[in-house]
């Protein structure tokens, strides 16, 4: 234990660090006063051995980032036409506003309207057929009840009432086309067959149009029946590839189209133009038509109607037809007697 209990530096053997001459000679050199120097103390306070002169210290006050550049002075003008702009954007908020209270006015006197001529019929004892639109004293009465106001939604009145047009319109031409036909046969006498089927189409498409196409698009937006916009796109097909047919103007074909107007023309000027006219009909009836199938076909895609509800409708429809009722009984009926019949047999 003696070992541990020395001194190391009592061994005359040991040299003190501090003692040695390159230390000794650095310590020499160091300016009086700098040792008492302390950096912690007032940064106004020069250390010690240093010129009164010395550049005064930094500030302590917060440093404040200036921005590079200057805002724009907002000038007079420029708020004026701030407040221009706002008053504009109000005055069009609030047209907005009437127009659209104007709007559900119009819808709620029009939800009305339908209401007191449905409790009006209703209380007369129902709806009585008005169209055609015959004389009370003629021999056939009218065979349907039209009334777009009353039995179409408001949102689809509109396309309903351009296909009531579009069928008086190709009407119409039909009952030109007559006459068309008729001249052609003056100045042509092998052009009889052409007058004869231009009488026949128009009495044949004027009832069949109306009631093949126009009353299942009447009846489809009325119920929002999807079995009526089936019945509706397939006959319209058909009625498409008439019109276009009729546009043609095949000669023979009883049409006073392209092609039997040039036909026409090369007989007579007048007669050929006066065809030419008619056929100019024919094809704005097929553009249109095809114009407001597309139409018709988007407002089909947005009333959710399908083919699966148009298969239940028209399930329904059959089941609850007297007439098919009758002849499912009669027959339920026989096969059972012809069952007992060949149980007592």
């Amino acid at each position: 234990m003696s070992d541990f209990d020395s001194n190391p530096f009592a061994d005359p053997d040991f040299s003190n660090p501090f003692q040695d001459p390159s230390v000794t000679q650095v310590t020499r050199s160091i300016p009086q006063g700098l040792e008492e120097y302390n950096p912690f103390t007032d940064a106004k306070t020069a250390p010690p051995g240093t010129s009164s002169k010395a550049p005064p210290a930094a500030s302590t006050q917060p440093a404040i980032m200036k921005p590079t550049e200057e805002p724009p002075a907002y000038s007079q003008q420029q708020q004026q036409q701030h407040q221009q702009q706002t008053t504009q954007d109000q005055a069009r908020a609030q047209a907005e506003l009437l127009r659209r209270q104007e709007e559900l006015e119009k819808k709620a006197a029009e939800l009305d309207r339908r209401e007191r001529e449905m409790q009006s019929l209703s209380a007369a004892g129902g709806r009585k057929n008005n169209w055609p639109p015959l004389p009370e004293n003629f021999p056939v009465g009218p065979c349907f009840y039209h009334d777009i106001a009353v039995d179409i939604p408001v949102e689809f009145q509109k396309t309903v009432k351009i296909m009531y047009y579009l069928w008086m319109f190709h009407t119409g031409t039909l009952f030109v086309n007559i006459f068309g036909c008729l001249a052609w046969f003056f100045v042509d006498a092998d052009r009889g067959v052409d007058f004869g089927l231009a009488m026949l189409w128009f009495l044949l498409f004027t009832p069949c149009s109306f009631v093949c196409w126009y009353r299942p698009l009447y009846g489809a937006f009325r119920s929002d029946s999807s079995f009526r916009f089936f019945v509706f796109f397939f006959v319209y097909i058909c009625q498409f590839g008439v019109h276009v047919l009729q546009a043609i103007g095949i000669t023979g074909w009883g049409n006073s189209g392209w092609i039997s107007a040039l036909t026409g023309l090369n007989k007579s000027i007048p007669v050929g133009i006066m065809m030419i006219l008619i056929a100019a009909l024919f094809t704005a009836s097929a553009v249109i038509s095809l114009i407001m199938f597309k139409k018709v076909h988007a407002l089909y895609r947005t009333t959710g109607a399908s083919f699966e509800k148009a298969q239940q409708e028209f399930a329904t429809g059959v089941m609850s037809n007297k007439t098919v009722q009758t002849a499912a009984a009669n027959a339920a009926s026989s096969a059972a007697r012809g069952a007992f019949k060949g149980q007592q047999f």
